[in-house]
């Protein structure tokens, strides 16, 4: 999930800023070469921005708070916000869902600008109504947001310090804030693994269109699953049933076929894949080379033109254009 939050954006921000919690090196691997910050407790999301403060609190700009669970925003939703922001001295995204359920609810005067942002667990019973609810998401002026996430208290049910306690302080600083609306899908969070389920197929969703949008064929989009990362060329046909693991990069005019399987390797243009093919980590498949069923490459470079078309386990070796592989061949380096 934070890969996609991090892909998004580092298409809108100048710097970027990773709050994890203590003993998460793979989280702070995925985070590079961005800056990681530690927040050795869990005191709520107020708590979690202020650890940034060291590294962003002379930065000049302003400073936006996302969430790694919410991996879904667009790039554009966000330059709504940033362009928000620029109209008040805070802006946050708001949604109305179709089960507002516990989130936060985002109350606003008579001019539509947000006059609070009141917790459920907080939430009188006439809040609890309010259908415009608090993705979490903010923006403000670097300075101005550590000053108010200084002055957050942890007075609330939860003994937390809320992120969204800045609103009351920035509107006792006279500042006017603002929601930038946006469409449910976009701002959806994980809470549980049926949910994280569903995030993942939302964005497998857009995946597919972009995918199609940029000139691959699916031939049964909805049973084709690709990474974040997944680089297709032009006039690409992916059979059903193909999953694609991080890393891949496939040039144009590749067919790859049914019940193919693609982590870390490169496939050039005009090679045919499977089908029933497994291509792992260190792979490169030269143009016009065919792998074809119950073939697994590993570390193996597969030559112009050259053919594994059954049965064959090929790791860490390098084979010349033209080569004929035949079946139950087997190279491997321990």
């Amino acid at each position: 999930m934070l890969n996609h939050l991090l892909a998004a954006c580092e298409q809108v921000f100048d710097r970027i800023v990773v709050v994890v919690g203590p003993a998460m090196p793979a989280l702070e691997a995925a985070a590079r070469p961005h800056a990681t910050v530690v927040q050795a407790e869990r005191l709520g999301t107020g708590h979690a921005a202020a650890q940034a403060a060291g590294l962003l609190r002379d930065f000049p700009g302003d400073v936006a708070v996302l969430y790694a669970d919410n991996p879904l925003i667009p790039v554009e939703t966000l330059r709504r916000l940033v362009a928000r922001r620029a109209e008040a001295g805070l802006a946050l995204l708001a949604m109305r869902p179709a089960d507002p359920g516990r989130y936060g609810r985002v109350v606003t005067d008579a001019a539509g600008d947000v006059a609070a942002v009141v917790e459920w667990a907080d939430a009188t019973e006439a809040q609890r109504a309010i259908p415009l609810c608090n993705a979490g998401v903010v923006c403000a002026p670097a300075a101005d947001l550590f000053r108010w996430l200084d002055a957050v208290r942890p007075e609330n049910a939860k003994g937390e310090y809320y992120l969204t306690d800045i609103v009351a302080l920035a509107a006792a600083d006279g500042r006017r804030v603002v929601a930038e609306e946006a469409a449910e899908a976009d701002l959806a969070g994980a809470n549980s693994r049926a949910e994280l389920a569903t995030l993942e197929a939302g964005m497998q969703s857009r995946l597919r269109a972009a995918a199609m949008a940029g000139g691959a064929t699916l031939v049964a989009p909805d049973t084709v699953f690709l990474a974040w990362d997944t680089v297709l060329g032009q006039d690409v046909t992916i059979g059903p049933h193909v999953v694609f693991a991080p890393g891949v990069t496939v040039e144009d005019e590749v067919e790859i076929r049914a019940f193919s399987h693609l982590e870390g390797c490169l496939v050039r243009r005009g090679a045919v894949i499977g089908p029933y093919a497994r291509l792992r980590p260190g792979t490169e498949v030269g143009e016009a080379a065919h792998v074809g069923n119950f073939v697994e490459l590993k570390a193996t470079t597969l030559g112009r033109g050259a053919k594994a078309n059954h049965l064959s386990y090929l790791g860490d070796a390098a084979i010349g254009a033209g080569s004929n592989i035949g079946a139950g061949t087997i190279t491997c380096n321990y």
